[in-house]
């Protein structure tokens, strides 16, 4: 099986990278698709002659196309690419914003999965959320989703419109939760800690924090509960939580990324 990646910004990096050390695709079964010179690209393991500025034929004996390019590139590499596709080609996107109908229109290929990864899939710890034309079948969807496993994990959707969801809960949801991070960070410091001893403290109770949720049954609720003990400091803090309905502005954030990302898509 050949891929083409076409856009080698960071997704497109993290795509090849994955796919090869994950020992799913070959170094020389990769071409790449960029259109202005990728410096160091032997450092990605791929060989030289398969990386490529303009369209060729070459790219497009690939099975599957990896469409990482900026949203608003898109146009043009359409009218670039689309006398290169065949109704075989299984395309797999990861621009926010250009629908599924959009892509067929604009391509002139039926088999599109688009996604949504987020950042973490740049260290193999990403969740990426997908759905797929009708016309894509259940070997090729298989093969697709074992590819972007590669990056992480991921969520199979029905609906299309749920991709920005997607987008505002865990597209944009690792700034939610750098934010809260910088927080505690700056608390820890006004406390009196170091910077440095500071950044430790908070990102090993992040990390320890969600691991432990990971490996039991407890819901977040209970694993509350167990660590606010009833007039003790945690609780102190919950409750200044609450009254400024921190919880509430949360989900009103999360609604304007979603209401931005339809707007975005429209």
């Amino acid at each position: 099986m050949k891929i083409a990646i076409i856009g080698f910004g960071n997704m497109g990096q993290t795509y090849a990278n994955s796919f090869m050390s994950s020992g799913f695709v070959g170094a020389s079964d990769i071409l790449v698709l960029n259109k202005t010179k990728i410096e160091e690209k032997n450092s990605f393991g791929i060989d030289s002659t398969n990386f490529y500025i303009d369209p060729n034929p070459q790219i497009f004996e690939s099975d599957i196309l990896i469409l990482a390019v900026k949203p608003q590139d898109f146009k043009q590499l359409a009218s670039e690419i689309n006398a290169f596709l065949n109704p075989e080609h299984v395309v797999l996107s990861v621009m926010a914003g250009i629908s599924i109908e959009a892509m067929q229109k604009e391509l002139g290929v039926s088999k599109i999965v688009r996604s949504m990864p987020n950042i973490p899939t740049q260290i193999g710890e990403g969740i990426t959320v997908f759905c797929a034309s009708n016309t894509v079948d259940r070997k090729e969807l298989f093969i697709v989703q074992n590819l972007i496993n590669t990056t992480g994990k991921s969520i199979y959707i029905e609906k299309e419109d749920m991709l920005n969801a997607a987008t505002a809960v865990s597209g944009s949801g690792p700034a939610y939760v750098f934010y809260f991070m910088q927080a505690m960070i700056e608390s820890a410091v006004k406390l009196g800690f170091s910077t440095s001893e500071a950044e430790f403290l908070v990102s090993q109770t992040l990390s320890g924090s969600v691991h432990l949720q990971n490996r039991s049954k407890l819901s977040n609720e209970a694993w509350i509960q167990r660590v606010a003990s009833k007039g003790g400091t945690t609780e102190a803090a919950l409750s200044v939580f609450n009254r400024k309905e921190l919880k509430e502005i949360i989900i009103d954030g999360i609604d304007a990324a979603n209401t931005r990302a339809i707007e975005l898509g429209a």
